[in-house]
């Protein structure tokens, strides 16, 4: 609505007015964009010439002209046609000449009137008009209430408006009569002007009225809409501004201050690059992104991006090295004192040293310590690192899927991160530490890659100098990294991965090592770990033999570890609950502490029936002994197998019988058992599997018992590989099944002749009391182990 410059009319002029006074020939002044209503002042521009003239001439005669609406507003000059049939006479109350030749009039709506002929056109339009009758006021009862309904809605539209006068709401309350009310607001409406004619045109008041309120209700819902709209685009400046204030204050604190936090961290970040020795590539890559980093807003999402590849770059250390202790005999002690044995694996270290200490630089090998759990392997690496003076980090490959985890995510990802090799590099601070890759042989594989081929360049002394990691997007140089793997079993590990691998084996500790490793490492640290660090508390070499030999079996000493701390949690409670404990154990003590004992070597000692033989096996977890049992039933020749035994024993099996079946002569077996004797062989412990060549000869062993009905020697244990030939081949894992042997009181060992050197090796003091025979044919291990 617009109620400027509409007046409403006053109530005594309105009276004053008589239709005789208004001529039958009226000038007509057709208007553009406004229908005036009786009873309405109206100020009026007039510009055309046309207009001006018929102005003129009516102002100078009675002051009644009449005015009525174009239906085209866009023409500039009216013809009949373009006329509407019914306008309303106006009275002109004043008349002002404006500058520019253009005229100003004030009017005042009077009456309707409809147009009865044209009677000129020139120098304006005239026409004979009739004067049609003033509406009666509606005696409904509910008319009153439409009144009071166009004033509440007019109100409500004028509340809305910001942009028209608070007066405007006074003025709609002061009128009195319905009807002037009706044609006061219809002039204020903001709608088309066929709709007011439409209003005009109408005879009865109450459908005036109705048609007013139905387009009063349109234009205060749009005025609701604008508003809301106004309302929520003003909001959204209003917050905008509050934001750009409250920035433009932070700025000057920020300045007050020491300038911006950004601005400090990017001018620290450029310092700390000016001392960094690093290759071209990453000083050009450095200033592309803190060129890119100065001209974004550090809201935006790729800053935290950019930024944090940036800090990677400045905390990697680039051609940082820790230098190299060549002190081998301070190495060597190092190595004597935190790690018992492991001879062979000292001199490699020791090699390594004196290698780098003459020529001064070389590319480090990439060692891999293979062997059974719990014997030292993770570490030792922590010793070498000491040994050499270097920086150590360990890193757990076990169960790792995703090649990403290797050589790091591209930075376009979500959670990027770099590898865990560039972590582990970030994280020593040094570009040659001691990197221990343990349980390299438990990478898996699926769908998102294979981390083992990942390795393949990280492992090869010859690429690993140029080794690309996706997240930093930049070549770093390993070659100078000692990697030391460690690994159970060698069989998982990829053909191209293993390639690269220096294998070192290490084997399982000797009763006698197991001793020494306890008295010196383990049962110190154990005392500390339980508060008995300060008491005089001792377990003697005997007690700690029992220990190992009746409740540990294994090649490490991870077991015995934790005997031991069983025992020492039984001495903190003695000591807390009486205050004094006993200086040394006795083996009734042990078994109170750690319960009967689970081991037995009595049933190792001696076989007494015909048909069992005792052989050696070399498991995950280092050497074992097993029986292998035959017995014979009457029944078709045939041969059973159980056990859970694998292919390759299983056709051990099948061959140790057809050389019995093809030599039972020279051995002493009739024939014609074969054809009506089942054998059957079994392995104890189904639940374990079983497999491996070098139960060859103790199944032909247990065979040949069984079919000459002579039993096996007492303490006797045996391994070898079997052919059809009758050979005995060699076999591997010789230290651990000979150790195995020696701690389940075997005294007498059948091997192959070429397996004497594997025996050399160990230290004489450790197999002492055990006798070996070193065979080339079946024959000869039959002698050796069947009683006469």
């Amino acid at each position: 609505m617009d109620f400027l410059p509409i007046i409403p009319l006053n109530e005594s002029e309105a009276d004053s007015f008589n239709k005789k006074d208004v001529p039958s020939e009226l000038s007509l002044l057709p208007l553009r964009n406004t229908v005036l209503f009786p009873g309405v002042v109206l100020p009026i521009t007039v510009g055309r010439d046309k207009s001006i003239k018929a102005v003129d001439d009516a102002y100078k005669g009675g002051k009644y002209i009449g005015v009525i609406a174009q239906k085209d507003s866009n023409v500039e000059d009216p013809t009949i046609a373009d006329l509407e049939s019914i306008g309303t006479v106006a009275k002109i109350v004043k008349q002002i000449k404006m500058p520019d030749g253009g005229i100003t009039v004030i009017i005042q709506g009077k009456t309707r009137f409809e147009i009865e002929q044209i009677t000129a056109e020139e120098p304006y339009f005239k026409a004979t008009i009739n004067l049609l009758d003033d509406e009666e006021i509606s005696t409904e009862p509910d008319f009153a209430a439409y009144v009071s309904n166009i004033k509440d809605l007019a109100t409500e539209i004028i509340q809305l408006s910001p942009n028209l006068p608070s007066e405007a709401s006074v003025i709609l309350k002061n009128i009195e009569s319905p009807s002037f009310l009706i044609h006061f607001v219809a002039s204020n409406l903001n709608t088309t002007i066929v709709e007011k004619q439409r209003l005009l045109q109408l005879n009865n008041i109450r459908e005036r009225a109705d048609l007013l309120m139905q387009l009063l209700q349109k234009e205060l819902q749009f005025a609701e809409l604008k508003n809301k709209v106004t309302n929520k685009t003003k909001a959204e400046i209003d917050k905008q501004q509050r934001e750009y204030f409250l920035q433009q204050q932070l700025k000057s604190i920020k300045e007050e201050l020491g300038g911006d936090a950004n601005d400090r961290e990017l001018a620290e970040m450029k310092k700390k690059a000016e001392s960094k020795k690093w290759p071209d590539a990453a000083k050009e890559m450095f200033k592309k992104g803190i060129e890119k980093l100065e001209r974004m807003h550090p809201s935006t999402p790729d800053y935290s991006v950019v930024y944090n590849h940036l800090d990677l770059m400045l905390d990697l250390p680039w051609e940082e090295y820790t230098e190299d202790k060549y002190d081998l005999k301070k190495a060597k002690q190092v190595l004597d004192a935190e790690h018992y044995g492991m001879h062979k694996i000292k001199e490699r270290i020791l090699e390594y040293l004196a290698v780098l200490k003459l020529k001064g630089d070389m590319k480090s090998p990439i060692l891999c310590f293979y062997g059974p759990p719990g014997i030292g392997k993770t570490s030792l690496g922590r010793s070498i690192a000491n040994a050499i003076g270097r920086k150590y980090v360990r890193l757990s490959l076990g169960g790792i899927h995703d090649e990403s985890e290797i050589r790091g995510h591209r930075k376009t990802y979500i959670g990027a991160m770099p590898g865990r090799i560039v972590q582990s590099i970030r994280k020593t601070k040094s570009s040659n530490p001691v990197v221990i890759l343990d349980e390299i042989d438990k990478v898996g594989s699926d769908h998102r890659g294979d981390p083992s081929s990942a390795l393949l360049e990280v492992l090869d002394p010859e690429q690993n100098h140029t080794f690309y990691d996706n997240y930093l997007e930049l070549e770093y140089d390993l070659s100078k990294v000692l990697f030391i793997a460690t690994a159970n079993n060698l069989q998982t590990l990829q053909p191209a991965l293993r390639d690269r691998l220096e294998i070192i084996e290490l084997n399982g500790y000797a009763v006698e090592e197991k001793i020494e490793i306890a008295k010196q490492h383990l049962v110190p640290k154990q005392k500390d770990a339980h508060g008995l660090g300060k008491t005089k508390f001792k377990i003697s070499d005997k007690i700690l033999e029992k220990i190992i030999e009746d409740y540990t079996r294994e090649s490490g000493v991870r077991e015995l570890d934790r005997q031991l701390a069983s025992i020492m949690r039984y001495q903190a409670k003695q000591l807390a609950l009486k205050g004094t404990i006993k200086t040394s154990l006795t083996a009734a003590d042990i078994e109170k502490m750690l319960g009967r004992t689970r081991y037995s070597n009595e049933i190792y000692k001696t076989v007494n029936m015909p048909g069992v033989a005792v052989g050696l096996a070399y498991t995950y977890v280092g050497g074992d002994i097993l029986f292998i049992e035959t017995t014979l039933s009457d029944g078709k020749s045939d041969l059973k197998l159980t056990g859970n035994l694998g292919n390759v024993m299983k056709e051990s099996a099948a061959t140790a019988l057809s050389y019995l079946q093809a030599n039972g002569k020279k051995i002493g077996i009739d024939p014609l058992v074969f054809e009506k004797k089942t054998a059957h062989i079994h392995v104890p412990e189904g639940a374990t599997p079983k497999d491996g060549p070098s139960a060859g000869v103790t199944m032909l062993t247990a065979l040949a018992s069984a079919f000459t009905g002579r039993k096996v020697r007492p303490y006797v244990g045996m391994t070898g590989e079997i052919t059809l030939r009758g050979a005995v081949l060699p076999v591997g894992g010789i230290k651990e099944k000979v150790l195995a042997a020696k701690r389940a009181g075997l005294r007498e060992l059948i091997l192959c002749w070429q397996n004497e050197k594997d025996v050399q090796d160990i230290n004489p003091e450790y197999i002492k009391g055990v006798k070996f025979h070193y065979v080339k044919t079946m024959n000869q291990v039959l002698d050796l182990a069947l009683q006469d």
